[in-house]
């Protein structure tokens, strides 16, 4: 278990009209209590915030993310959570415009949620992780990969599902070695995820004997790249890693439709790995891509098409289902919903008791005096002390001619070797 040093605060405020979406769901609520800080200001209330992508440059990413919250909800209730379930959902915005997410996590403060799903992006997350720890919330992030979160000082508030990019760089620099690339470029994004991913990424490619040739960056909010892919190609590398978000979608054209680069040699990453791209017939043809998680299974997918039948993309709904599962039986075991519960326990559930997958057996388990194990959806999930997974699944996808991504293999990596 972590030490925790500091006692936590909570401000709570009525929200004005339109500010966030509130949706109170009714389950029953039969046990609970204060059990953690200054007192749980919802009292038996289970109170989820989402602080996910509805606008910018990873807009794509949040219908899952979000799918994947409200069937872990619906799933809660119909296991008879023993505490009541509200959700407040805000937009976590982009890079490019801080203000959004600064603004929605101020809100979700305010709205006194005891738990925070999200930001997508690390660079957003950066720009308001403050704000939730000083209140005392639980953050905990779907997809967040900059292994700059390891080490922050959270006072055990921030938690993710997803693993560090020491992990997806690792596997990232291994394929393209292994696929013949000795001479790699990279373009990256210029904040937390990509500099830390590009790190990595090359790491692993000069342990296996290859050398990365260029590496140029680009800053959020970005629409002209001429300039960055000429430098690129300059160096005449046979295989470039593209790490960014949205913005792959003028990246693409410049670089293979008006400079030749081969699709086949270019490399995605859970940025933009994405199947939303409205290219030429072949654009992407032979482009491969790294996503972390273990991939949404047909009845996952079908499950969450449920929630949502629009989805067209499943990237992270795993991870996000499992965040709020975990958060829910941290609470259960511990006694009450309040943050500082959530907090003190949620280590304790993803690891050493008996295995559990399912959210009823899990909570049958927890009732009948159970130490439990929660293997989760998205893979097994066990937390270390600094809140983050263990070990982890790694996806690697390729694009068709028809612009969308297969899955071609999985690998499983440990953050402890």
């Amino acid at each position: 278990m972590k030490a925790f040093l500091r006692q936590r605060s909570r401000t709570t405020a009525v929200l004005t009209a339109g500010a966030v979406t509130v949706l109170a769901l009714a389950a029953c609520s039969t046990g609970g209590g204060d059990a953690g800080g200054d007192g749980d200001a919802s009292g038996d209330t289970f109170h989820v915030g989402t602080i996910l992508p509805q606008t910018g440059s990873l807009a794509f990413l949040g219908p899952p993310e979000f799918a994947g919250v409200d069937l872990a909800v619906a799933d809660l209730e119909a296991a008879d959570f023993p505490f009541e379930i509200e959700q407040t959902t805000t937009d976590s915005g982009d890079g490019a415009n801080p203000d959004v997410g600064t603004q929605s996590a101020g809100e979700l403060v305010d709205a006194g949620v005891d738990i925070a799903i999200g930001a997508a992006s690390s660079g957003v997350s950066f720009n308001f992780i403050d704000q939730f720890v000083d209140a005392g919330i639980v953050q905990i992030s779907p997809a967040n990969t900059s292994p700059d979160f390891t080490d922050y000082p959270d006072d055990g508030y921030y938690w993710r599902t997803a693993p560090s990019d020491v992990l997806q760089g690792r596997v990232l620099g291994n394929l393209m070695v292994n696929n013949g690339a000795a001479n790699v470029g990279f373009l990256y994004l210029n904040d937390a995820y990509g500099i830390g991913l590009e790190d990595n990424a090359t790491q692993a490619i000069e342990a296996a004997g290859g050398q990365v040739v260029a590496s140029v960056s680009y800053n959020p909010g970005d629409t002209n790249f001429s300039s960055q892919v000429s430098e690129l190609l300059a160096a005449s590398p046979d295989a470039i890693g593209i790490l960014a978000f949205e913005e792959t979608a003028n990246i693409i054209p410049e670089l293979v439709t008006t400079q030749g680069y081969p699709s086949n040699q270019v490399y995605f990453v859970d940025g933009n790995l994405s199947n939303s791209y409205e290219f030429p017939e072949g654009t992407l043809d032979g482009t491969q891509g790294t996503l972390p998680g273990n991939p949404a299974s047909g009845d996952f997918q079908e499950r969450l098409l449920e929630i949502d039948p629009d989805l067209d993309d499943f990237s992270y709904a795993p991870e996000s289902y499992d965040a709020v599962v975990l958060a829910a039986l941290a609470a259960a075991a511990g006694g009450s919903p309040d943050a500082d519960t959530i907090r003190d326990n949620l280590q304790d559930v993803s690891e050493g008791g008996t295995k559990c997958t399912d959210v009823a057996e899990c909570l049958q388990l927890i009732a009948d005096g159970e130490d439990i194990d929660y293997d989760g959806v998205s893979g097994p999930i066990e937390f270390d002390e600094n809140g983050d997974p263990t070990e982890a699944y790694i996806g690697i996808y390729q694009y068709g001619a028809d612009n969308r991504y297969t899955l071609l293999t999985t690998e499983f990596g440990s953050l402890t070797e």
